[in-house]
């Protein structure tokens, strides 16, 4: 049984993986990080090992408890994957991206996969079916949007994430909406359009926060996956550690 922590800027995910199938996640605060650990060892005992991947700041008392409870496999590129890594600076690359394409490997083994991952920021990811992954691009996500119009702005209000009726704002909040949500919708369907432009065969992933939020509104033919990254760095634990 394995437990798999992923800390982002702001909160934790944390799931519990019997073999390939999850069975509990949730999603709390950093700081609540260390009592839920704690539930999550008393509800399961029989976990033995965990992979922690962290783009976050994790406080090292958190880190040495979970020492003290199993095995733990700190994600980083020095670890074993199943990809030809192709990027110009391996050592840039986010550990977050790297759970992602090690997930559709597993999921969609030697297909075009193209991952979209709608959280702060949207990252794209390609790897091809020689398992060879090229890279992609990283674009602000929804929130960074509403956030970088207010505070960088004098007068642009900071509004809550909401799909506009129609693409011609005539309120100042109406053309926020639009150009903030409609902005980052035909992105994604323009960035999946030139990719099948040259993969006739790409098979499309979208995860992340707002993942849902946003497949609703895509022209082009998606998998929304929630999990996709849990799955990818529970396979990068057994990769590992077999």
């Amino acid at each position: 049984m394995n437990l798999i922590v992923d800390v982002g800027n702001t909160f934790v995910k944390i799931a519990v993986f019997q073999d390939d199938k999850l069975l509990e996640k949730q999603s709390v605060a950093v700081s609540e990080f260390k009592e839920t650990q704690k539930i999550f060892f008393d509800k399961y005992p029989k976990i033995q090992k965990s992979i922690l991947s962290s783009v976050g700041n994790l406080p090292e008392e958190a880190l040495v408890n979970l020492k003290k409870r199993c095995e733990v496999l700190i994600l980083d590129a020095s670890l074993k994957f199943p990809f030809n890594n192709c990027y110009a600076t391996p050592h840039t690359l986010g550990v977050d991206r790297m759970a992602l394409v090690t997930a559709s490997i597993k999921n969609y083994p030697n297909q075009n996969v193209l991952i979209i991952d709608a959280g702060s920021c949207i990252t794209y990811d390609f790897v091809t079916t020689n398992n060879d992954y090229l890279g992609g691009a990283i674009s602000p996500g929804i929130r960074l949007r509403y956030k970088s119009l207010h505070q960088l702005t004098a007068n642009l209000p900071l509004l809550d994430t909401e799909m506009p009726k129609t693409i011609v704002g005539d309120t100042t909040a109406g053309a926020i909406h639009s150009g903030v949500v409609l902005g980052i919708i035909k992105e994604i369907d323009g960035v999946i359009a030139d990719y099948r432009e040259n993969y006739s065969d790409l098979t499309v992933i979208l995860t992340g926060g707002d993942a849902i939020f946003l497949s609703k509104q895509l022209k082009n033919s998606i998998f929304a996956n929630s999990n996709f990254l849990l799955e990818g760095l529970n396979f990068i634990l057994e990769y590992n550690t077999h």
